[in-house]
């Protein structure tokens, strides 16, 4: 083990205890398998990759972490869960960002309230674990997360990204208003309205006038728990704010259009959704 790494343990078996989750998913969560014949899986060939621990305010917490394995100031970009967690797909993004020369990393961020791999239906990864994350947490994990990628694994200091899906997308629109260092953002398919809650104060369009990092956007026409009336709305909420971010609808795309392990996937939009990634870093000085 690397010696940056040993520096980040807990200091003692009381911070161990205060996580359910002390290490990732082998494979693919149980509630999405089996998996589809399309399912993409990135090689290590040229990478540094692997299960990382990343220390947070109060206590350490598993993350996935995959960079070129030669060179250093890696432009940054931090990678947000679905609802599933890091399982084997989220590993795979991380690579793919990888094999384009970035340093991405995938915190666990529902390493206090459980583990959800090997929970097989979608209401009890909901009831028992996913809603009672709150957003504060998740926030706050994603700076530590950055700093650690910059501090100890060779990240550039003034280049920061973050992508995320489903979950995770929601989440991307909230830490472009929370973090002011955040270059650019790629949010795919996260919700925009919702109840606000203790946990969850604020939705993507309630954040849209303090949105300091321009976000992409990325939406299926098609998505049953993305209305399009509400992309409207965050689109009118972003132009009145004179943001910098976009939003593309993808006419034809079901909600998941992205997870080439899921029968929602869709190659074309999501082929073309990751040159609009790709770019999208580039042009905000993530590259």
């Amino acid at each position: 083990m690397r010696e940056d790494l040993l520096s980040l343990l807990p200091e003692s078996a009381e911070d161990r205890r205060q996580f359910l989750v002390t290490k990732l998913a082998v494979g693919f969560a149980l509630a999405v398998r089996p998996v589809t014949a399309e399912t993409i899986t990135t090689d290590t060939q040229g990478l540094e990759a692997g299960e990382v621990r990343i220390r947070v305010a109060d206590g350490e917490i598993p993350g996935y972490r995959a960079m070129p394995a030669t060179g250093s100031d890696f432009p940054v970009v931090l990678v947000v869960q679905e609802i599933f967690g890091v399982h084997e797909h989220i590993k795979d993004i991380c690579r793919r960002l990888a094999k384009c020369g970035y340093l991405a990393v995938a915190p666990e961020l529902y390493a206090r309230q459980g583990d959800v791999s090997n929970i097989q239906d979608m209401q009890q990864i909901i009831s028992s674990v996913v809603s009672k994350v709150p957003d504060s947490q998740v926030l706050s994990d994603l700076d530590h997360t950055a700093a650690w990628a910059k501090k100890f694994s060779k990240g550039a200091a003034w280049k920061l990204g973050i992508t995320g899906f489903c979950w995770g997308g929601r989440i991307v629109w909230l830490y472009a208003a929370h973090n002011p260092e955040l270059d650019a953002g790629v949010a795919w398919y996260g919700r925009l309205v919702g109840q606000p809650s203790e946990l969850q104060p604020k939705y993507p369009i309630d954040a849209a006038g303090q949105i300091k990092a321009p976000v992409l956007g990325l939406y299926g026409g098609k998505d049953q728990g993305i209305p399009l009336d509400t992309v409207d709305k965050m689109q009118a909420a972003l132009k009145q704010a004179n943001s910098r971010s976009d939003i593309v609808i993808y006419p034809g795309a079901p909600h998941g259009f992205h997870a080439d392990y899921r029968p929602s996937y869709r190659k074309q939009d999501a082929e073309d959704g990751w040159k609009r990634l790709l770019a999208w870093f580039k042009n905000h000085g993530v590259a």
